[in-house]
């Protein structure tokens, strides 16, 4: 579930505000699937309450907004991380090192293999 993009507000994103720059034109209208970089995600009360500035315009959305209805693709990404972090042979197994190997922190110092 996406949150409303207004800073402090934690309410569930309804609408998605996207500006239309060369139309002086602010478009408010039903949460769109997936969050955009160029796009705000709002609450229904700021969906609701947004203005504009002097000389823009607000083409805003007529219908009610709701928060969207969870989709199969969400519920099984769910299920599976859950799945997943429950797997008790989940921890990662160290990477093979050469024998003659020095560690020094982060950092592996190889032997030099022309000296066999």
């Amino acid at each position: 579930m996406r949150r409303c993009s207004r800073t402090g507000c934690a309410n569930p994103a309804v609408a998605t505000l996207t500006y239309a720059y060369a139309d002086s034109t602010a478009v408010v209208g039903p949460l769109a699937t997936s969050s955009e970089p160029h796009s705000y995600d709002l609450c229904e009360e700021h969906a609701l309450r947004l203005t504009a500035p002097r000389g823009w315009e607000v083409v805003r959305y007529q219908g009610e907004f709701a928060p969207p209805e969870p989709t199969v693709d969400d519920l099984t990404a769910l299920a599976e991380a859950v799945r997943e972090a429950g797997r008790v042979d989940r921890s990662p197994q160290p990477p093979e090192v050469p024998l003659g190997t020095i560690r020094r922190g982060h950092l592996r110092v190889l032997p030099d293999p022309r000296e066999d």
